[in-house]
């Protein structure tokens, strides 16, 4: 493991957090929706079944956050970790609070129906990728050495 200073100068704090991130997503894809909707491609009551999306997308949020609560490590990104989680949804993947954010999203996307909608959700994945978790990745890599290589290994990053 290497020093917590090493660790700073490796990864910076973030400024903005990624429910930021996903709250200006939502925003975006309301303004879409709601200026450049596209074409409907999917309407009520077939849209509803977002909701279930939605709803799942908190569900997978809420269970990790709930788990890093219980070992007493931070949730906020690249605040120091005191403990690798690999149980629960990280047994599937190994980002699962940002994949019931895409999730959240979909749904979203789904409950407004239009295309436009769907357009910002890639912009959303691409910064989450670019500025979370490649340097979380080598965050935990630098923290948790060869316990989280071999987690890498196990656990893909998505599904």
């Amino acid at each position: 493991m290497k020093s917590n200073s090493k660790l700073a100068a490796l990864e910076q704090k973030r400024k903005i957090v990624p429910p930021a991130y996903l709250l200006l997503t939502i925003v975006l894809m309301a303004l879409m929706d709601r200026f450049m909707p596209l074409f409907m491609w999917i309407e009520p009551p077939l849209s509803y079944v977002g909701s279930l999306l939605v709803l799942l997308g908190l569900v997978i949020i809420v269970a990790p956050a709930i788990a890093f609560s219980r070992v007493k490590t931070s949730i906020v990104p690249f605040d120091e970790a005191t403990t690798l989680v690999t149980t629960g949804f990280y047994r599937i993947t190994r980002n699962p609070m940002y994949l019931g954010m895409i999730m959240l999203l979909l749904g979203g996307a789904s409950l407004f129906g239009s295309l436009g909608a769907l357009i910002p959700i890639p912009l959303f994945i691409w910064i989450i990728r670019q500025q979370f978790i490649l340097g979380e990745e080598r965050f935990l890599e630098a923290t948790f050495g060869d316990e989280y290589l071999a987690y890498k290994k196990r656990v893909r990053r998505w599904l």
